[in-house]
Formats: C-alpha cells, sequence, structure tokens
C-alpha cells in the first residue's frame, strides 16, 4: 500500500479513519483548528476528542461552478457530528439534485484518495456519504 497523508490535521487515518477535534477543558466546545482561547468562554485549555463518523446534514448547496479540473455538479454540506460537533464537508455517492439530498438525512464518513504526488504518497481528504 502506498504512503498516504490527510489532507487536514484532524483527518486521523490509522486504525478507523475519524476526526480529531480540540475540546474546551472548560465548556466543551469543539474546534478544528488550533486555538490559544476559546471563542465560547475564553478557557485556555483544550483536550483532543475524539469524533463520531456518523451524523446529519443541516445544510447544503448544490455547486454548479468550480475551479478548473473540479468535476460539478456536486454537494456542498454543513454536517451535524452524532455526539457533538460540526463541519463541512461534501456529500459523495448521491446524486447531486435537490430531490435526492434531505436537511437530516443520515451520512457516514468516508475518505477518498484526493492525489498522489511524483513518489507515490497519497493524500487523503474526508467526506461524507448517505448512511441507511
Amino acid at each position: 500500500m502506498a504512503q498516504q497523508i490527510p489532507m487536514v490535521d484532524y483527518l486521523v487515518l490509522d486504525g478507523d479513519p475519524h476526526l480529531v477535534a480540540h475540546e474546551c477543558a472548560n465548556c466543551g466546545a469543539l474546534f478544528f483548528d488550533r486555538r490559544n482561547a476559546c471563542a465560547h468562554c475564553s478557557g485556555i485549555k483544550f483536550v483532543p476528542r475524539d469524533l463520531k463518523t456518523t451524523g446529519v446534514v443541516r445544510s447544503f448547496s448544490i455547486i454548479y461552478q468550480a475551479a478548473p479540473g473540479v468535476p460539478v455538479p456536486y454537494v456542498s454540506s454543513l454536517v451535524d457530528i452524532d455526539g457533538g460537533g460540526a463541519v463541512k464537508a461534501n456529500i459523495l455517492n448521491i446524486d447531486p439534485d435537490p430531490a435526492t439530498v434531505a436537511l437530516g438525512m443520515k451520512v457516514k464518513m468516508t475518505t477518498f484518495v484526493s492525489g498522489t504526488d511524483d513518489e507515490g504518497t497519497e493524500a487523503v481528504a474526508f467526506a461524507f456519504e448517505p448512511s441507511n
């Protein structure tokens, strides 16, 4: 298997792929980026928190125009993660049509290779797909 690296720091590929947030030790607010202070309570201590890989679609948009080389249309969404947290991600393996995507739709995280460098190292990204 080729060497793989995550596209974002908060995607963990070891074992079962999942996202990890920084949780404020004072109020429990979750953030994906590094913080010096919590935006909710101004706390300054954070601990890593593994997030679940399932959730529901809070909002979505079907994208019809994108940068050159990006296939369109596709579904961009905001997913509320089960157990806490929210993340912006695309929804894969679905017809990009308003009739097939719904608010509250259950989704699960998936990963995919988004590119390979000259040495064969694969860059891995995450998205969500419909779940039953």
